[in-house]
């Protein structure tokens, strides 16, 4: 099965056509591009030396916050509420911090130049959403993603101090209450341990419509 090349007005494919989970490539990143993308249960990711890659994989990884792990040590620390949580009052620096921070077994970032220019753009339009991290007057961790109604699509994160930002996440989700899934997109242990899962894609696709279709 051949990939779909997408020109400037070329709609997507079904996700039915994925290729071990990529759907088409090429186009660009254009806030309207983004948006139909999601929507559709589409991401892109892909290396700076690649086109553009989008991705629908299938199972596809996403957290049901009711079903949200906390552990011990987790909820003491939200108990004695060492750090404040903002929300969109540093986007730009949120997405830069993540493109930037060392990660283990990473030599390098998918969050490029012109993926962090998109994003602010979604940003100013209302549709990516940042969370602060702050102990005292420094940033200390954070996340960004795509929040559309009841569904929140994680993109990244990073933390300066210990479980920074399991600690912005978990007071996000708490203070969110709209938002019944989270989609994570593949598969990480540090997302399991919080009671993130696999479903199959069209499980997903199936929920996705419902949460962006409602008011």
């Amino acid at each position: 099965m051949e990939l779909t090349f997408l020109y400037e007005n070329t709609p997507f494919p079904s996700v039915e056509k994925a290729v071990e989970g990529i759907v088409a490539f090429g186009g660009n990143l254009t806030c309207k591009r983004l948006l139909e993308a999601y929507r559709k249960g589409i991401f892109p990711w892909y290396s700076d030396e690649e086109p553009i890659l989008w991705w629908s994989p299938d199972p596809r990884f996403v957290l049901f916050p009711k079903e949200l792990h906390v552990s011990k040590n987790m909820r003491k620390l939200l108990k004695k509420k060492p750090y404040k949580v903002t929300y969109n009052q540093h986007f730009k620096e949120i997405i830069t911090q993540c493109a930037s921070i060392s990660r283990k077994g990473q030599d390098s970032t998918w969050i490029h130049p012109e993926i962090i220019e998109a994003y602010i753009e979604l940003h100013h339009q209302g549709f990516a959403y940042s969370v602060e991290v702050w102990e005292n007057e420094e940033l200390v961790g954070g996340l960004y993603g795509i929040k559309l109604n009841g569904i929140f699509c994680g993109e990244s994160m990073f933390s300066k101090r210990n479980n920074a930002s399991q600690y912005g996440f978990i007071v996000f989700l708490q203070e969110h209450p709209e938002i019944e899934l989270v989609d994570c997109q593949i598969h990480s242990e540090y997302l399991e341990k919080m009671g993130a899962k696999e479903i199959p894609r069209a499980t997903f696709l199936d929920i996705l419509s419902k949460l962006i279709e409602q008011p």
